[in-house]
């Protein structure tokens, strides 16, 4: 079975390195995590979010961030983050350069979108970022997901993966989330939808070596 590993928005704006950002606590830990996933894997998929400063969804404060928003792709209101340019724009060190990656998406740069999935770049769900047909182009059936934030476009981006038909492993280790409250519901939903959670690197390797037994 070809497997594919998926880096999402493993970026410094979503670490304490950028505090003023999306500062997810230790956000900055889930590289060797992430590379743990990529040596299992064929093809290595990474995404960024590309946001503009102007952005029709960007507010002045953390106490502002969260509030909905009449917007048709941008739902709720956000603190500036991930801006092209910018130290919150760039990859965790020890992760490849994008154009090292197998396949690259970017994310969110027109003013008025802020998507969380890096399969589409609409909430709708009708505009492709090319992954899912490029991972059936290269005949993969699992993906192994990690990166930031769990609760937020690492669980959508695992979703959209699995509506497509792949099989979706999410390696927790691999992972951060920005609060405790909202990764539990993330992980149930995740788990109702067929996804596999693992806990650890022995858990990811047992599903791995049992499904392929299987």
């Amino acid at each position: 079975m070809k497997i594919a590993s998926f880096d999402v928005d493993a970026q410094k704006g979503f670490t304490p390195l950028c505090p003023n950002e999306l500062p997810v606590p230790e956000g900055d830990a889930i590289v060797p995590a992430l590379n743990q996933l990529a040596v299992r894997a064929q093809l290595r998929i990474g995404s960024k979010d590309a946001h503009s400063p102007q952005a029709a969804w960007v507010v002045d404060s953390h106490a502002e961030m969260l509030r909905p928003l009449p917007l048709a792709n941008a739902d709720l209101t956000w603190v500036s983050h991930c801006v092209p340019g910018t130290p919150g724009f760039e990859l965790l060190d020890g992760l490849p350069a994008p154009l090292d990656y197998d396949y690259f998406v970017w994310k969110g740069v027109e003013p008025d979108l802020h998507p969380y999935g890096a399969c589409y770049h609409d909430l709708a769900e009708k505009r492709s970022t090319g992954v899912i047909e490029f991972l059936r182009h290269n005949g993969v059936e699992r993906v192994l997901v990690g990166g930031l934030a769990l609760d937020y476009c690492v669980k959508t981006t695992a979703l959209q993966l699995r509506r497509a038909g792949f099989e979706v492993i999410v390696y927790l280790p691999a992972c951060r989330a920005i609060a405790e409250e909202t990764a539990v519901p993330a992980c149930r939903a995740m788990n109702d939808a067929g996804i596999t959670l693992a806990a650890s690197q022995e858990e990811l390797d047992a599903i791995l070596t049992l499904e392929t037994q299987g």
